[in-house]
């Protein structure tokens, strides 16, 4: 379960409340679009901004709508005892597996990070992924802690920041996860403008903020990789430069996303939870000329 797309998709809000309709639809999309796995609350699906009870609607909703595609859930949390709430709800959900995020108000050590995990594989049986996503988290994994969480039980994958953009020092990169974590234990590239060159360098996953919302650009990338067509992968990922340069003219790729659903009408208008106020008029304005531009509507 945990090689290829998985789509991260949005959980729109309106009025301050989860859209249901507009996520079951991002969510059917995902299905009918045949990704490999769909991973809802992640950092895209703003995770971190809902409740526990929101959360597991949400989850309950993916899991009923997903139509066999596996389903992972995000349960990360500032205190413990909700990250195991969390996971105990997504697993009465019926979720294939969880998506670990180390939250974080005060600054964490190794240990505080590595006894989370422990905690979690002893509590719960489901599958874990490590998430690795020092832009969000404020938590930065080091190689050696990739290895101390990866011998637990359960860790199935490991989500990483991307990676560099040399392809030597990319599949070295690769290679040094590798050489630390069981075979068993895959590795997923986050970062979408570095996906390509991830997977080029031995990613068994990409873990997809744009594969959420436009499926079928991330799957025609993952689909090359995984066919050893790597130049195809890599020219199609250029294509795509004017999107990825929104991601860093605007901040991030959550408004950006935010933007195109609802340019694309599959998200509400400010789907974005307060006080995050999604891009200026302008902005939006940008995002809608590249998505039309690139042909992103499909």
């Amino acid at each position: 379960m945990f090689t290829g797309l998985s789509a991260f998709p949005l959980t729109p809000l309106q009025n301050d409340a989860v859209d249901e309709a507009a996520f079951i639809g991002l969510i059917e999309r995902l299905t009918e679009a045949k990704v490999d796995s769909i991973t809802a609350l992640g950092s895209t699906g703003s995770y971190a901004y809902l409740n526990t009870s929101e959360r597991r609607r949400v989850a309950e909703l993916a899991v009923e709508h997903a139509g066999g595609t596996p389903v992972f859930v995000g349960i990360g949390a500032l205190r413990t005892s909700d990250v195991l709430t969390n996971a105990a709800n997504a697993e009465e959900a019926g979720v294939s597996g969880l998506l670990l995020a180390p939250m974080t108000y005060q600054p964490l050590t190794d240990d505080d990070v590595f006894k989370l995990f422990r905690t979690v594989t002893e509590q719960s049986p489901l599958a874990v992924i490590v998430y690795d996503n020092p832009g969000t988290t404020h938590f930065t994994f080091s190689t050696e802690l990739y290895g101390r969480i990866a011998a637990l039980p359960r860790i199935a994958s490991i989500k990483i920041p991307g990676v560099p953009a040399d392809p030597e020092q990319a599949r070295a990169r690769v290679q040094e996860i590798r050489d630390v974590v069981p075979a068993n234990v895959t590795i997923g590239v986050s970062g979408d403008a570095k996906a390509a060159a991830g997977l080029a360098a031995g990613c068994d996953a990409w873990y997809s903020v744009i594969g959420g919302t436009l499926p079928a650009l991330a799957l025609q990338i993952t689909r090359a990789a995984q066919e050893g067509r790597f130049s195809d992968a890599l020219v199609e990922s250029g294509r795509l430069d004017p999107l990825w340069q929104l991601f860093v003219e605007c901040g991030g790729s959550l408004r950006v996303v935010a933007a195109i659903a609802e340019h694309l009408n599959l998200a509400p208008r400010a789907c974005l939870p307060l006080p995050i106020q999604g891009l200026t008029p302008d902005q939006r304005k940008r995002v809608g000329e590249v998505t039309d531009a690139l042909g992103l509507g499909g």
